[in-house]
């Protein structure tokens, strides 16, 4: 008889049931266990290394210190615009034990403009301190851990959650009111329910760029499409109703809730993500623990247009859609690799190359993300605490360096190692191109928290050659003098 396969690793922080003495004994010594982290030389010794580079590596970086770990960060609307500063909104959540409530967290963000740090002030952060750049704005308690965040591109104070259930949650950020996080006090109220699903539906989980649409994927196998148009323009209206006191027991069923425009089924295990085409309401694309990449199209029917069977050697975590170029598709996977998709070579009986794979990850790929800006460059992040940013155009290219080893992980031109354990999640800021947050959830090496990093690349690393090499021209002759001087 053949045993039963173990139960997926979840990617985040391992919830474990714990005795009420034990649980009340680390509630007012959380700060204490964070203090006596394990010791790691070989990782310190990386990190410290990484943390030497950044005034030379970085434009601008913030660091913060997360007291619960966050599983997902998304970038929501710009607030004001400064002359040497904007403010945003940002996305998070609070993975909690059960001491307290998992929340859902709306931050205000401060983005240095590129080339106004000065470097000696961007290397001069405490990885172990909350960054002056980072404001806690609003708590909503939410029903769960906060699995995964999306915001709607036609509303980005509108965001839809995953938890551990088969419901999406709506939110109205904006609308709805503050609330204090503390043991006992009962949960917000979702804006709008979205039913559909058989079983938990945790992580796939997207927004349509075209119309008001949310697509999920879960344990049931399939793949869900909701439309929320007649909603969006109501939410603002109900979400003002105040929600219960502390002690009351809300459920989701208090919201109101809408089912399905479509199902599709076409997985044989858990979908992981899903994404749609960047220009099209119909189309989509989902991956799953059954290694299979599927391409749909609601307009014919519920069934796959084209799937990939063995997209990857192991599960696939992540996907995403050239927003540039449709013909592409990334994939990231438990077998450590990004792998690029030409849609244009895809059959319908399920035979489909990758046209290139990426390898540069030495764990669980987490999370897949094009750039905004660049049509060729993308970034990965994974379970080895790296978030590698990428540029298809470069591989293939002759490394200038004559007699120099070659590069083993063509394509790939920076990487991000200012996190000390896995990175969960990071996401592009579409109204600063060259700036990302990411999120690490640092349990394995500090015992408890997360780390929130805010960064961009310096610009000399991403520009054209001839473009760098003309204004560091300008300054050779200053360079030169203060070496002599040294």
């Amino acid at each position: 008889m053949e045993e039963a396969a173990p139960p997926p690793r979840k990617r985040g922080r391992p919830r474990k049931e714990r005795p009420k003495e034990e649980r009340e004994k680390e509630e007012g010594a959380t700060e204490k266990m964070r203090e006596k982290k394990p010791q790691n030389s070989a990782a310190d010794e990386k990190y410290g290394s990484w943390k030497s580079l950044v005034p030379v590596l970085y434009d601008w970086l913030a660091s913060h210190n997360l007291l619960w770990p966050s599983l997902s960060c998304r970038w929501g609307p710009l607030i004001e615009q400064g002359k040497f500063k904007n403010r945003q909104r940002l996305y998070l959540s609070e993975q909690t034990d059960g001491s307290v409530p998992n929340t859902l967290v709306i931050a205000t963000c401060e983005v240095v403009k590129s080339r106004v740090a000065a470097a000696e002030h961007v290397s001069q952060f405490n990885e172990d301190t909350r960054s002056p750049f980072v404001k806690k704005y609003k708590t909503i308690i939410h029903p769960g851990e906060v699995n995964r965040i999306r915001e709607l591109p036609q509303n980005n104070n509108i965001v839809a959650t995953h938890t551990d259930c088969p419901e999406v949650l709506i939110w109205d950020v904006e609308a709805q009111p503050n609330r204090h996080a503390v043991l006992g006090a009962a949960d917000s109220h979702p804006d709008l329910v979205l039913t559909g699903h058989q079983e938990n539906a945790e992580f796939a989980l997207a927004m349509c760029r075209a119309e008001p649409l949310v697509l999920s994927g879960g344990k049931d196998k399939t793949v869900v499409l909701w439309s929320i148009q007649d909603h969006v323009s109501t939410l603002t209206a109900d979400a003002t109703k105040p929600t219960g006191s502390g002690g009351s027991n809300v459920k989701t069923t208090d919201s109101p809730s809408i089912g399905p425009r479509g199902i599709f089924q076409g997985h044989e295990d858990t979908v992981e993500d899903v994404q749609f085409c960047p220009s099209s309401a119909q189309e989509f694309c989902s991956v799953g623990d059954d290694s299979c990449l599927i391409l749909w199209d609601a307009r014919v029917g519920s069934t796959p247009v084209f799937k990939v069977e063995k997209a990857h050697n192991a599960d696939l975590h992540c996907v995403d859609w050239n927003p540039h170029d449709e013909n592409f598709i990334l994939t990231g996977s438990a077998d450590n690799s990004v792998h690029m998709f030409d849609r244009r070579n895809l059959t319908s009986n399920g035979v489909g190359s990758p046209i290139h794979k990426f390898e540069g990850h030495k764990a669980s790929v987490l999370c897949v993300q094009w750039s905004p800006d660049r049509s060729s460059v993308f970034g990965s992040s994974a379970e080895d605490g790296l978030l590698n940013i990428w540029d298809y155009n470069k591989v293939g290219q002759k490394d200038e360096t004559e007699g120099g080893p070659p590069n083993p992980s063509p394509g790939l031109f920076f990487q991000h190692a200012g996190h000390r354990d896995k990175v969960i999640d990071f996401h592009w800021n579409a109204a600063d191109p060259w700036t990302i947050v990411s999120v690490s959830d640092d349990c394995e090496t500090s015992g408890g928290g997360g780390t929130l990093q805010i960064w961009r690349m310096s610009d000399l690393i991403y520009r054209p050659e001839e473009e760098v090499l003309a204004e560091l021209e300008k300054f050779k002759s200053h360079v030169l003098e203060c070496t002599s001087k040294s």
